[in-house]
């Protein structure tokens, strides 16, 4: 896993540059959590465009504030323009009563991607994504949620290499150091519901992924079988979110 930060955070910067040119923008646009995967993101978009990008966050009303508070510190840190949208409103117009957890979550991942293309289009400026390799592979993301965009610079990175990278570029402790969140509800952590810890999960899926090797190779090195066994599950139960639509060919 290369852990050369310099060396990424550089690749990264030229990608993002390079690629919103070719496909014809000047501005991008991003979601601003408060979690350390957006704060990168951010950081690599400010040092790639300087002020012609925009970090927008997007609360609902089950969003912890302290997320909101990291958020301004970082853009206060690296004078990233900031604008701030609740979803409240929007994500209660639709019936409580047909609401899971869950799906509540889903509907505010979706409602904020959706408040991002319009601002996108406001702006004249493409989406940049936040979803990391891990995320990617185990499926842990809602599709046309915070899995849409135009154009994604961490899709190849794990959590721990996103980790590094926050830590290299300088993104604040107070992000760095927490639990990771996709926030999508109230006190709700990535890796209690995964049930597993990135750092675990990273280390089997590079040896999965990145060095090919089979379940049992990997199990064999000394990883968990019930781990393993729990990412090859998900990543062959939601390897449809990282394709584009089957079109029918006739």
């Amino acid at each position: 896993m290369d852990t050369n930060y310099s060396k990424i955070e550089s690749k990264l910067i030229l990608f993002l540059q390079e690629e919103v040119s070719k496909i014809g923008f000047e501005r991008v646009v991003l979601g601003l959590s408060g979690g350390v995967d957006s704060a990168v993101v951010a950081v690599l978009c400010k040092k790639a465009f300087g002020p012609n990008m925009l970090a927008v966050m997007i609360p609902s009303d089950t969003t912890n504030p302290i997320h909101m508070s990291h958020a301004l510190s970082l853009c206060e840190k690296f004078d990233i323009e900031a604008e701030h949208v609740s979803i409240k409103n929007m994500l209660h117009s639709y019936p409580l009563e047909l609401k899971t957890k869950l799906r509540k979550g889903n509907l505010a991942a979706r409602l904020r991607m959706s408040v991002l293309y319009d601002i996108s289009a406001r702006d004249k400026a493409i989406v940049v994504g936040t979803s990391n390799k891990s995320e990617i592979i185990l499926g842990y993301g809602t599709m046309y949620g915070d899995t849409a965009c135009g154009i994604n610079p961490i899709g190849s990175l794990y959590k721990t290499q996103i980790f590094g990278l926050a830590k290299h570029i300088g993104v604040t402790d107070e992000i760095i150091l927490k639990a990771p969140s996709a926030d999508l509800w109230e006190g709700q952590s990535d890796e209690e519901e995964l049930g597993f810890r990135y750092k675990d999960l990273d280390a089997a899926m590079f040896e999965l992924f990145e060095g090919e090797l089979s379940k049992e190779e990997v199990i064999k090195n000394g990883h968990s079988a019930e781990m393993v066994e729990f990412i090859a599950a998900r990543y062959e139960a939601n390897i449809f979110k990282s394709k584009p639509p089957k079109i029918a060919s006739l």
